[in-house]
C-alpha cells in the first residue's frame, strides 16, 4: 500500500510553505493525487520535492528543475538526467567562480579608492 504524505506533513518536514508546494505543482514539477480538495502527496513526490528545493538552494531555476526532471522521464532516462545534473552543476560553478572574481576585484578596487582618499587627506593635512 502507498504511503502518502499530507500538504501539513511536507510543508513541517521541509520547511516550506504551503503556498510554495502548490506552486511548483501549478509549475508542472509535482503531481499530487487529488481527492477531493485534498492533495495526497507519494514517495515519489516527496522525492521529487527534496530534489526541487536542493536544485533552488544550488542556483538552479525551477526550469531547470523541470528540465532535469523531464529528462529522466524520457530516454535516455536516470544517464541523461546524471548528465545534465553534471552539467548543469559545472556551470553553476562557474558562475559561482566568477561572481567570486568580481567580488575579489571589486574589493581590490575599494582598498584602492580608500587608500586614495586618505592619501590625499593626509596630502591636504586632514586627519582621519
Amino acid at each position: 500500500m502507498d504511503k502518502y504524505y499530507s500538504i501539513t506533513e511536507l510543508t513541517r518536514e521541509f520547511g516550506v510553505s504551503t503556498r510554495t508546494l502548490r506552486f511548483y505543482e501549478d509549475e508542472g514539477l509535482i503531481h499530487p493525487e487529488r481527492r477531493g480538495r485534498t492533495r495526497l502527496y507519494r514517495q515519489a513526490d516527496r522525492h521529487l520535492l527534496q530534489e526541487i528545493l536542493r536544485g533552488r538552494r544550488i542556483g538552479l531555476t525551477l526550469a531547470e528543475i523541470g528540465e532535469i526532471i523531464q529528462v529522466y522521464k524520457e530516454p535516455p532516462g536516470e544517464v541523461g538526467q546524471l548528465n545534465l545534473v553534471l552539467k548543469r552543476v559545472g556551470e553553476k560553478r562557474e558562475e559561482l567562480r566568477q561572481k567570486r572574481k568580481d567580488i575579489e576585484d571589486t574589493l581590490a578596487e575599494l582598498d584602492n579608492v580608500e587608500e586614495a582618499c586618505l592619501t590625499r587627506l593626509a596630502e591636504i593635512g586632514v586627519g582621519t
